[in-house]
């Protein structure tokens, strides 16, 4: 899949609360192929402590007008000065990295519009039973994925939590595309308990999971999916500087040993992962 490496303008930078904002960058160049869960790596510039480029999942695309959309959260001194990005400026972008999420949604995917293909036509085989899940930030690379899979003609249940109801964002934007749940772990929105927990996993089968957030929150989700032999993908959080595997930041161990996340990933399969039932 082609990578390019552009500056992007910035459209809007909205705060969403003081820890996160929402980022919408353009291009003037039509965008090349983006698949759901890929990333892309920031240049952080006009400061003097921060050398590596700072990874971020894709939000959303809307390729009718060349806009990228990245849900960030304020944790160290790059994305604090991404955070203070204003309209107009503009900000060096290399993307499309890593490998997506595999849509397993009943359709031929040589011909699906899984892979940003917006204008294919294709035929409805079955409809699987599908769940999103997604850990406060963990929200960013599903919203993409969600659209995706509607356009195909699936509406996925996506289960979003947090601690509180200070940590759930955009909540209107996800259910433009699925049945949408809520847990925090305080009660103060939706069920109340751990994502794990959630009524849904009893009262549901699922045919196809996909997974992002918190180590510890993604690990949970991959050992209920195997107990439940249910098929899951699971988006991992490495830091990612290069994203073309030369760095090496970003190792993780698996089935098949060590590899890059940054080009392995970020999205495996839960039996490459080595995650104890």
């Amino acid at each position: 899949m082609k990578k390019v490496n552009r500056r992007l303008r910035v459209i809007e930078n909205r705060p969403l609360s003081p820890e996160v904002f929402l980022l919408t960058l353009g291009s003037e160049q039509p965008l090349p192929e983006i698949k759901p869960g890929q990333f892309a790596n920031f240049l952080v510039e006009n400061t003097n402590d921060v050398f590596l480029r700072r990874p971020f999942s894709i939000h959303d695309v809307d390729f009718s007008h060349n806009f990228i959309k990245f849900f960030i959260q304020k944790v160290g001194k790059g994305t604090e000065q991404l955070s203070k990005l204003k309209s107009g400026d503009t900000v060096d972008v290399l993307f499309p990295l890593g490998n997506g999420f595999t849509v397993h949604c009943g359709f031929d995917t040589s011909t699906s519009s899984v892979s940003g293909n917006r204008n294919a036509v294709v035929e409805p085989v079955e409809t699987p039973a599908t769940l999103l899940v997604g850990g406060g930030c963990g929200i960013a690379p599903l919203l993409y994925l969600a659209k995706i899979l509607n356009q195909n003609g699936i509406q996925p249940t996506i289960l979003i939590g947090g601690r509180s109801k200070k940590n759930i964002f955009r909540v209107e934007e996800y259910v433009k595309y699925g049945n949408v749940l809520l847990i925090t772990e305080d009660g103060s929105l939706g069920e109340k308990g751990l994502i794990t927990e959630h009524s849904i996993f009893n009262q549901q089968k699922f045919d196809q999971i996909y997974c992002c957030g918190p180590e510890a929150m993604m690990k949970a989700v991959g050992r209920l999916a195997m107990r439940k032999n249910t098929p899951c993908q699971i988006s991992l959080e490495n830091t990612m500087a290069c994203g073309i595997g030369a760095c090496l930041c970003c190792v993780t161990k698996t089935v098949d040993g060590h590899v890059c996340v940054c080009t392995e990933g970020p999205v495996f399969d839960l039996t490459k992962l080595k995650i104890e039932n």
